[in-house]
């Protein structure tokens, strides 16, 4: 029998090569590309006749409302969609020390009240996760906890008629299965481990959270295929130097995927932010020129946050632009218009934005309120302490209205605003009117109109 020749794979993509390269031609990363053995050829000949047959229903029928496990944490229920579906395999990315294990610890003290938890660290030793546990107030918690990485013992221990209700795999990294001759953490032993613990779960029916390490861009290690296998992607967002945490849903299977939560990193651990609003806001300074609140849409959730500009005359040759929260493209694309359009010349100065609070901002309605702190912080001239604003920029200049402006409006006002600045609205649309309340609604048409606001007195 001829020797199996090795293979070499990418520990990025996953994509295969039959020699070492510093580089993968798939996906572009440097030094990714690890040497494996070869697995053992694919039965041929998969023949009709040899399986069981498939039975097909029409599209038409009634189905049960899926089943949830509320966990009792509001802001994980509310990104999974209104609780845990039985059944479903959830992975959690995140930066080391974000607060991954914290919450799903906390997680699995809350669920154990009413279902039967294992939560199994690949990562630390049982005394480890107890320490955290006694400082998070949850010892007595009836968690089953374990410190295993073999695959082949994690599902003997899971594959019974006691099976748990909730299964926490911390990380899926260091998982290993002994069949696959390769190094834990590696492309083969990572969708190999997920395959079989997601299939596991499917047949008893049991949640699966799975914890992902991340690159350094940010993504989810291992190959992407990982993202597919499961239900739902969660990623825990936030800089370690802030106590505001994210959770983001970016796949959901069972609910939306425009959804997040809010916590605030405390010495008690992680707990809930009903108001993130009022909490962004908290530090906020009035009659500072530069400072702009921005009335944004979070899923289902209004939020205000506070953006904050900066323009400053520069020494060098090719002025910096620092971005944190948000888009460096976008900002560039706004500072065109705003140089093309209104003749305000920025090219030539070092312009620094922030997103205050550490929130990333994505959403395009965001561009008015941008535009304004720069505009302010150039002139010098502040945005009234009492206004929000809202609004697309068009490459000609002129301002877009944006979805679901009542919400945002609402939001404001409940939050003691006094005036908004928005986009010029159909007049069939009457919801602005109607969900303004106390407020002054001030509507702009062009970007040209918002420099009016800001000349000196």
């Amino acid at each position: 029998m001829a020797k199996a020749s090795p293979r070499f794979v990418c520990q990025e993509c996953g994509s295969v090569t039959t020699k070492w390269a510093g580089k993968c031609e798939a996906c572009g990363a440097w030094n990714s590309i690890q040497e494996e053995a070869a697995r053992d050829e694919i039965p041929k000949g998969l023949t009709a006749g040899k399986g069981r047959r498939i039975d097909f229903v029409a599209l038409e029928g009634s189905s049960a409302p899926l089943p949830r496990l509320i966990t009792g944490i509001g802001e994980l229920d509310r990104v999974c969609g209104g609780g845990l579906v039985p059944g479903s395999c959830l992975l959690v990315g995140g930066d080391p020390g974000i607060g991954k294990s914290t919450l799903l610890l906390q997680a699995s003290a809350a669920l154990s009240a009413g279902a039967r938890v294992a939560y199994i660290s690949g990562e630390e030793a049982v005394d480890q996760v107890r320490m955290r546990a006694h400082r998070l107030g949850h010892a007595r918690a009836g968690v089953a906890l374990a410190s295993a990485t073999s695959l082949r013992d994690i599902i003997a221990t899971l594959d019974g008629p006691d099976a748990p209700n909730v299964v926490v795999i911390d990380s899926i990294q260091t998982v290993y299965a002994d069949s696959i001759e390769a190094a834990p953490g590696t492309v083969s032993q990572v969708r190999a481990a997920a395959a079989e613990l997601i299939r596991l779960a499917k047949r008893r029916g049991f949640v699966l959270f799975l914890v992902g390490h991340v690159t350094k861009e940010g993504t989810i290690a291992g190959p992407r295929v990982l993202e597919h296998m499961v239900d739902t992607v969660l990623y825990f967002e936030g800089d370690r130097g802030h106590q505001f945490r994210i959770l983001r849903a970016t796949k959901n299977r069972f609910g939306a995927t425009d959804e997040i939560g809010v916590f605030e990193m405390t010495e008690q651990g992680l707990s809930e932010v009903a108001n993130p609003s009022a909490l962004f806001l908290a530090e906020r300074r009035g009659n500072v020129s530069g400072s702009c609140v921005y009335a944004g849409i979070e899923g289902s959730r209004p939020m205000l946050v506070e953006i904050q500009a900066l323009v400053a005359p520069s020494s060098l040759s090719s002025p910096r632009r620092a971005v944190v929260g948000w888009d460096t493209g976008r900002l560039a694309m706004v500072m065109a218009v705003l140089d093309a359009r209104c003749g305000l010349a920025l090219s030539g100065n070092d312009v620094y934005l922030n997103v205050a609070g550490g929130l990333r901002i994505t959403e395009p309605a965001a561009d008015l309120a941008v535009a304004a702190a720069l505009v302010s912080s150039s002139s010098d001239v502040p945005v009234p302490a009492d206004m929000v604003v809202f609004g697309e920029v068009g490459l000609s200049g002129e301002i877009r209205a944006v979805s679901q402006a009542d919400l945002r409006l609402k939001e404001a006002a409940k939050l003691g605003f006094a005036q908004a600045l928005v986009p010029s609205r159909p007049r069939r649309d009457k919801s602005v009117g109607a969900s303004a309340g106390t407020l002054t609604i001030r509507t702009v048409g062009h970007l040209q109109d918002v420099l009016g606001l800001f000349r000196p007195a």
